[in-house]
This record gives structure tokens, C-alpha cells and sequence, in this order.
């Protein structure tokens, strides 16, 4: 019991530095806020074992109590088995690399002070070593301006592509989106306008690759995923977030 109560102390205080860490870089949503909540739940039962054992087992001795604990326990077993199976989608997703010619859209990140910040930097890498390959992509830049961004995440991307030597022409700017959905609507538009290639390659963060094509086939568009690289301190929260993104979509 007592190797028990250490091993779940140091898995749950590992997981609660991970959710942490993203917060001193502004990051919060419901991945690191569910990430934090659990690793602590986690923590206080491997300091508090032997009480909180004491009551489910007082619990126990009652119907009701048996009704509750049984139920509470299939539910956890279930949200295990779906959250595998999520995360076995997803991955299977974030792989499945283009084939032939396709239209390549970049889904906006977070702008700081007219940079790309560490994440949509990997997001540009990507893209600009897919369009090095293949010097005949087009290439849809999606991301709308932010309150607190001094341009578009579109013009920011462009200007990084361009400097690294990607022609302009090959570049279209999509700057009114706030949202993936909207990334992906308003990039449809202009795919429609323009006769682009209907087969598109979306290039986000591997975590982000299955709901962004979730949105994409209900626009009619067959999807690929070139997926970047994600920062190993951003990658639990993010996971975590998409979960529940993914049963969101799947279920809108």
C-alpha cells in the first residue's frame, strides 16, 4: 500500500508541474484547468489514503453508497476506454500524409509583439519545408487579428514566408477567422472562389490535426495533415483541451 500511495504521489505531482507550466506562458484553458484538477485529486489522495479509504468503505456498507461508488467507477472505465480511443484516432490522423497535389492551409496561432510565438513558429517551419519539396503548392495563410496581436496571424505568416523564400504568389492571406471553424470555412471560400485543388493539406500541431480535418470533411474537402512539431511542456495541456474539441466536433 505504502509503495502504492509514493507511486501516486510522484505521478500525480509530475503531472500537476506539467498542466502548471503553460500558465506562466498565459496559457490557460480547459486542458491544463482538468489536467490540474486531476493530478491534484491525485496528490491529495496519496497524502490522505487511509481516510479517504476509511470513508468509501463506510460508504460501502449502504445500498445507495454501493450504487454510487459502482456507478462512479464505470463512468471513470468508460471516459478511460473513449479517451484511448480518441487518442488512437488522433494520432492515426495526424499522419495521414498528402498524396498528389493539394491545396496546403496554414491554421493561425497566437501573434506576440509581431512574431509567431514558439507554437505557430513550428507550424511556419513545416509549411515552408513542405512548399521548399513541392514548388507548386499553393499555400492559404488562416488566422484573423486578436485584441492583443499587432497584425493578423495571416500577414505574420506571410511576412515569415516570404523572408525565408517563398514567391508571394504562391501565398493568399485569409484574415478574418477567429476560431478553426472559421479557418476552415473562410479558407473553403476561397479554395471555391479561386478553383483551387479541393484536396487540402492542413498544417497545425499534431495534437490539433484530427479536429481541424473533422471540420474539413464536413465542408466537402478531403484532408491530409502535415503536422508540427509540439513543445513537450505545451503537449498535455493541448492534448488534454482536444479531447474534449474532438467529442465536441465529432458530435456538432
Amino acid at each position: 500500500m505504502k509503495a502504492v500511495r509514493i507511486m501516486t504521489l510522484i505521478v500525480g505531482s509530475v503531472l500537476l508541474m506539467l498542466f502548471c507550466i503553460p500558465l506562466i506562458s498565459r496559457i490557460i484553458n480547459l486542458g491544463n484547468m482538468v489536467g490540474i484538477l486531476f493530478s491534484t485529486t491525485l496528490v491529495f489522495y496519496s497524502i490522505f489514503t487511509q481516510k479517504i479509504n476509511s470513508f468509501i468503505k463506510a460508504i460501502l456498507k449502504r445500498r445507495a453508497g454501493k450504487i454510487v461508488v459502482i456507478s462512479s467507477l464505470l463512468v471513470f472505465l468508460l471516459m478511460i476506454v473513449l479517451i484511448l480511443f480518441i487518442s488512437v484516432f488522433m494520432y492515426r490522423v495526424s499522419h495521414n500524409e498528402p498524396k498528389g497535389d493539394v491545396t496546403l492551409v496554414v491554421l493561425g496561432c497566437h501573434v506576440r509583439n509581431g512574431r509567431p510565438s514558439l507554437m505557430l513558429s513550428e507550424r511556419l517551419k513545416t509549411a515552408l519545408e513542405y512548399m521548399e519539396k513541392h514548388e507548386d503548392t499553393v499555400c492559404i495563410l488562416s488566422g484573423g487579428q486578436g485584441k492583443d496581436e499587432a497584425v493578423s496571424e495571416a500577414k505574420c505568416m506571410y511576412d515569415y514566408l516570404v523572408n525565408n523564400g517563398i514567391s508571394k504568389e504562391r501565398l493568399i492571406m485569409e484574415d478574418k477567422s477567429t476560431s478553426t471553424i472559421e479557418n476552415l470555412e473562410y479558407s473553403y471560400a476561397i479554395i471555391e472562389e479561386r478553383g483551387l485543388e479541393h484536396r487540402i493539406a492542413i498544417v497545425t500541431n499534431e495534437f490539433h490535426e484530427c479536429r481541424a480535418s473533422l471540420i474539413a470533411e464536413k465542408l466537402g474537402l478531403e484532408c491530409y495533415a502535415v503536422s508540427a512539431h509540439t513543445h513537450w511542456w505545451f503537449y498535455p495541456t493541448y492534448l488534454v483541451r482536444e479531447w474534449f474539441g474532438v467529442i465536441y466536433e465529432y458530435c456538432r
